[in-house]
């Protein structure tokens, strides 16, 4: 069971967009090992793929076929490299929102709350003072 060129086309424009190329992969074949009796036993389907520049490695053994064991290795760790390059950007994006959010001037309302806050704060440590007892 082939991979379809229409796949094929798509991680390829997958690996365009993330900005890796195809001889970034250090790609070997090994046994599998579990179920599928002699063809796993005797042919080397299971696909260890890794990506030399950030060092990211897959192993997929997931069908008795070679070719669609390298696709499935293959869309696993562009995954793993998508989620790599998109963790450190949104990360970057929300110090920089939360900066922005520090810096930025109150709206009325917004200082009319905190004043309102404060003086019920105040009123609480009023009220654990010390209690004076006439006589």
């Amino acid at each position: 069971m082939p991979v379809s060129s229409e796949k094929e086309r798509a991680i390829a424009a997958r690996m365009m967009e993330l900005g890796v190329a195809e001889n970034d992969f250090e790609e070997s074949f090994v046994r599998s090992s579990g179920p599928g009796g002699q063809k796993v036993n005797k042919s080397s389907s299971c696909v260890y793929l890794v990506h030399i520049p950030t060092g990211l490695a897959v192993k997929c053994q997931q069908e008795r076929s070679q070719s669609l064991n390298r696709f499935l290795a293959k869309r696993l760790l562009l995954d793993k490299i998508e989620r790599k390059q998109k963790g450190f950007i949104a990360e970057e994006k929300e110090k920089l929102e939360k900066i922005r959010r520090q810096k930025r001037k109150r709206s009325k309302r917004a200082k009319e709350k905190i004043l309102i806050f404060k003086h019920q704060q105040a009123e609480k440590k009023i009220l654990r003072g010390k209690v004076v007892i006439e006589e």
